[in-house]
């Protein structure tokens, strides 16, 4: 195991727990290497846990996007070969990183993982994969099916676009310092047929909509998006939870 160079600080306010079990990093980079790739952002290096295995990957354009200006030269210090590869600023504010496809790997900070998987969806026609660590919690809502209670609008709007696969659970001990929750990594790889809605935008408000008020049955969440002749239809009497996405895809060919 690797420690955390002591002249590192923690930011609670960024979410920092920081990677430093190597048999997890190595398993993730395997997970990364099973698909062909030629550009590579990594999202958040930290104390380069990762960094240091994906800058020995060879042929590839490999570049890293860290907000903290502290970590920034850090990383600048410990590998002077990758100092002209680090974006310095706010992932979700930053402009598409290559030109063509590429795949992000990260250990992403958790108070903002859903929100960075929402702006990579904004990425989609160049994004190939993605590898990420989340919150356990998290990696599991992202990767449930229907049926399950932590099915919802997340798990819906991600897999209309990606397959995702839940690859392993982490421990808490594989971080320094350790968070009170444990993690999961998993892989979002582009479906090869997008979800059949109507519109996109139509298809965010449906889903949004329709889990705002998961307890209700669909005719009551979404009644004001359907005439009263299509709520007649015995797929109504569902709650959110139980519709596939491929379900909420198609009722929007039937909204108003």
């Amino acid at each position: 195991m690797t420690h955390l160079p002591g002249q590192l600080n923690l930011k609670k306010s960024l979410g920092q727990h920081f990677l430093k079990d190597e048999l997890v990093c190595q398993r993730i980079i395997g997970y990364l290497r099973q698909n062909p790739f030629t550009r590579l952002l990594e999202i958040g290096p930290g104390a380069g846990a990762l960094t240091k295995y994906l800058l020995s990957l060879e042929g590839i354009d490999f570049r890293a996007v860290e907000i903290d200006r502290e970590k920034v030269a850090f990383l600048s210090r410990q590998f002077p070969a990758f100092r002209d590869r680090i974006i310095e600023t706010d992932f979700l504010q930053m402009e598409k990183p290559f030109e063509g496809p590429f795949t992000i790997i990260g250990n992403f900070p958790y108070n903002i993982s859903t929100e960075i998987l929402f702006k990579v969806l904004g990425w989609r026609e160049d994004v190939e994969r993605v590898i990420g660590m989340f919150q356990n919690e998290v990696a599991l809502r992202i990767a449930a099916s229907e049926g399950n209670k932590i099915y919802g609008v997340t798990s819906v709007l991600l897999q209309a676009f990606f397959e995702v696969e839940y690859l392993f659970e982490v421990s808490e001990q594989a971080f320094n310092p350790p968070p009170k929750v444990k993690s999961a990594v998993i892989r979002l790889t582009p479906r090869k047929t997008q979800a059949p809605f109507r519109t996109e935008k139509m298809f965010f408000l449906l889903v949004k909509m329709a889990f705002n008020q998961r307890r209700k049955t669909m005719r009551n969440a979404v009644k004001g998006l359907f005439t009263d002749q299509v709520l007649k239809d015995p797929l109504f009497n569902k709650r959110a939870e139980q519709l596939t996405v491929t379900e909420f895809a198609e009722l929007t060919w039937r909204m108003k």
